[in-house]
């Protein structure tokens, strides 16, 4: 009898057994499972990179290059810019955000392992040899550290370590401003190394990649053109140092200035010479509008050189004030002239010329006429007979107003009939109507002629 509730007992136990065998798995337990495999083959990799930065640093001096006292290290580099700016002509610099990268080969860091590149941490760049770039015409560039310090460092099998970090430069950038702003303008940067010779490191620009821009990248104030580069050597006194360039080759936008100081001067110019069309007695309202406008004229030669430095030789910009301001001072100038030549009684040339019977023999006998037609001054075209006897008698008129005659003057004004005299446009006034336009128009002409179709682009670098 135990025996047999023995057997059964037994088999009670087998038959259990197998029915668990067949008994399905919950899903979230088959995903438990995969996820400790993961973490423990996750833990396996960590490990194995501690292992291999461990043999490969064991014995790495990092204050000595790569293959010292072999051939010289050669140092690939490549620039990714985000942007440009701002560039400054006062201080004569610019500024520009990009990621510098640069690659160098290490046999002491070749490693064998399932991964074919190992990215670490910033801090492992203490434990290794890296170049000791610097900008020759930087002005105060900086690494980036929000949130972090913006570098990468990388280590591939074959000893290849790349050197990844943003920066903002900050350059040096002589500038010719003969031309200002219609200008080009070439901005260098130079960099290499500060202490290793070219026997020593060798800077290459990256084949797969030298310079290049983000997509969409403008500039606020200037085109950019090109941007050509080169390898080159410069030499100092401790030796020869292998260094890399490119130039930044710009060309300005005059949208801003033509706006804000061409059209507004140009305006003025025109408003002085509304003085021409206003009569020869309203001094008050001529010497009014000259002074204004030389004075406004004044004050935008003042602010257009605030945001200049102050150079030794005229831009285009200066060349133009100076020329709008000649203009405006030569309108306040012909008022005086007109004041003083044409003014009633004082000289004017005198008579109704349209009189067939008019003539004259000499001077005494044109001051005759004058007298007795009572100096009423007229603007009819001048007969071809006595051009020359009015041109004698201009000259006299001249003469004596440089020396400064007030007998003449008074003479002149003795001869006229205050009742009688009437008033009239100048003949000063007439022909500048007419001239200073023309001649204000070939200037313009003849300056953007000069200075924006024959555009000079000595100053831009492609070598």
């Amino acid at each position: 009898m135990g025996n047999s509730l023995r057997f059964i007992f037994i088999l009670l136990l087998l038959l259990t057994e197998r029915i668990l065998c067949f008994w399905p798995i919950p899903d979230h337990q088959s995903s438990v499972e995969r996820k400790v495999i993961n973490e423990t083959f996750s833990s396996d990799e960590s490990t194995n990179i501690s292992l291999v930065l461990n043999t490969l640093l064991g014995n790495y001096d990092y204050n000595q290059r790569p293959d010292q006292g072999g051939h010289p290290t050669l140092i690939t580099t490549n620039i990714l810019i985000r942007s440009i700016g701002p560039i400054s002509e006062f201080a004569m610099e610019y500024s520009m955000d990009c990621y510098f990268r640069q690659k160098w080969r290490d046999e002491r860091l070749q490693f064998e392992a399932p991964i074919t590149s190992l990215s670490l941490n910033i801090k492992m760049l203490e434990r290794i040899w890296k170049p000791d770039t610097y900008f020759h015409n930087g002005m105060g560039s900086y690494l980036h550290t929000i949130t972090r310090p913006n570098k990468l460092l990388r280590i591939f099998q074959d000893g290849q370590v790349l050197y990844s970090m943003r920066l903002t430069i900050k350059a040096k950038c002589l500038m010719e401003l003969q031309r200002f702003p219609m200008d080009h303008q070439s901005c260098p940067l130079i960099f290499g190394s500060y202490s290793y010779t070219s026997n020593e490191v060798i800077y290459r620009w990256d084949k797969d990649g030298t310079v290049s821009l983000i997509e969409g990248l403008v500039l606020s104030q200037f085109d950019l053109k090109d941007y050509p580069y080169r390898n080159t050597t410069i030499a100092f006194k401790p030796g020869i140092y292998s260094v890399l360039q490119v130039n930044f080759n710009l060309r300005r936008h005059m949208g801003y200035f033509v706006i804000q100081i061409y059209v507004p001067c140009i305006l003025i110019v025109v408003l002085s010479w509304v003085s021409f069309w206003i009569n020869r007695e309203a001094t008050a309202d001529r010497v009014g509008l000259g002074i204004t406008t030389v004075l406004t004229l004044s004050t935008f030669g003042i602010d257009t050189k605030t945001d200049l430095p102050r150079v030794s030789y005229p831009t285009a910009l200066d060349w133009f004030l100076i020329m709008c301001f000649t203009f405006v001072v030569s309108t306040l100038l012909q008022f005086a002239g007109v004041h003083y030549f044409t003014k009633i009684g004082s000289g004017e040339f005198c008579g109704s010329l349209d009189d067939p019977h008019y003539h004259v023999t000499d001077d005494e006998d044109l001051k005759n006429k004058c007298r007795q037609r009572k100096s009423i001054i007229v603007v009819n075209p001048v007969p071809w007979k006595i051009v020359s006897k009015r041109k004698r008698l201009c000259c006299h008129q001249f003469s004596k107003c440089i020396v400064g005659s007030e007998q003449y003057r008074e003479e002149m004004r003795r001869n006229v009939n205050g009742k009688n005299a009437a008033n009239s446009v100048s003949k000063i006034d007439e022909v500048s109507r007419i001239l200073f336009p023309v001649s204000f128009a070939i200037l313009n002409l003849f300056y953007w002629y000069f200075y924006g179709v024959h555009e000079n682009v000595e100053s831009w670098k492609s070598d």
